[in-house]
């Protein structure tokens, strides 16, 4: 899926380092923000 300028960012929940869970972008309470996803090991 392919966002646009405009188009609201999909709600996507995954789990995060330490315990619990992260909702994008339910969670995210700033204007801007960064997200860095790790592949982890293959």
């Amino acid at each position: 899926m392919r966002l646009n300028n405009g188009d609201l960012f999909p709600s996507v929940s995954g789990p995060v380092l330490g315990g619990g869970k992260l909702t994008i972008p339910e969670d995210l309470k700033q204007e801007w923000n960064v997200v860095l996803f790790y592949r982890g090991h293959w």
